[in-house]
């Protein structure tokens, strides 16, 4: 009954919002850096409007995911708060007040370049980064590496966290990704948190950020309530599915297979605002 209250012509960007919440759900990050092109190149929103959407839909679906793993046990919320701290003033200076003193036209050598083709090359090329971080990183177990046992002390490295924060922040505050794939090794590698319990942690992390970087943009542009409230519930059902997937099929193997899936949308991001023109 959901489906059929779909438009045709916006079923395959549905589509794309439940894979993403699908991702958020299974690996706390990746699927977000989806939602922007689909907006663009399946609903034909502005993309400077769809890094907002953006950050609206990725808020709230890993919010859901987040209170899923809150009822789980699956969220250090220190570190919740620590690493969110910097990455969240960040990305709302950033919506605020960096956003907008982009240029409407930007050349870079012989391409002349809007305000949107610029959000949609950069975007591309932090997928490509977000793809190999999920590509090697589904390699290897990760739940091999680090037993639940290692949560019990955690490392926090602020000099690291303030710079990640910035960088998160940045990213985040810019394209509308929410980040996972910066979060989650850091979690993991720097603080020593299980990675069930950082992709809980990461999904509140990244929940904090994208609603403050939306709390931004709230008076500045004008939103289409119905359309973005469709689009949020359809990612919310794909954190559910892919938290239910996550407890009955490695999330290392998925997340290998998602990262080229990634790395193919970014090549064809590069082709369209590039080569095609």
């Amino acid at each position: 009954m959901f489906v059929a209250m779909l438009a045709c012509d916006q079923f395959p960007g549905f589509l794309i919002a439940a894979l993403v919440g699908v991702s958020l759900g299974l690996t706390g990050g990746g699927g977000s850096i989806l939602t922007i092109p689909s907006m663009v190149y399946l609903l034909g929103i502005e993309p400077l409007l769809a890094t907002s959407y953006s950050l609206f839909v990725v808020g709230v679906s890993s919010l859901a995911g987040s209170l899923s793993n809150m009822y789980k046990g699956l969220v250090n919320y220190r570190a919740a708060v620590v690493y969110a701290l910097p990455s969240m003033a960040s990305v709302f200076l950033t919506r605020k007040f960096l956003l907008p003193l982009i240029p409407d036209t930007i050349v870079a050598g012989r391409l002349l370049l809007g305000k949107g083709e610029t959000i949609m090359m950069l975007l591309a090329f932090v997928m490509i980064v977000a793809a190999f971080s999920m590509i090697r990183s589904g390699s290897r177990d990760a739940e091999e590496t680090l037993t639940p046992e290692a949560g019990n002390v955690i490392v926090f490295n602020y000099p690291l966290i303030l710079a990640e924060g910035l960088i998160v922040g940045t990213i985040t505050g810019f394209l509308g990704a929410g980040g996972g794939f910066l979060i989650i090794p850091v979690l993991v590698l720097v603080s020593h948190i299980p990675m069930r319990v950082a992709i809980g942690t990461s999904l509140l992390i990244i929940s904090i950020n994208s609603l403050a970087g939306f709390g931004g943009d709230l008076g500045q542009q004008s939103f289409e309530w119905p359309f973005l409230a469709r689009f949020t519930l359809t990612a919310v059902a794909g954190v559910l599915a892919g938290a239910w997937m996550g407890r009955r099929i490695p999330a290392s193997r998925l997340k290998k297979i998602f990262g080229w899936f990634v790395f193919s949308m970014a090549c064809f991001i590069l082709y369209r605002e590039i080569l095609a023109r």
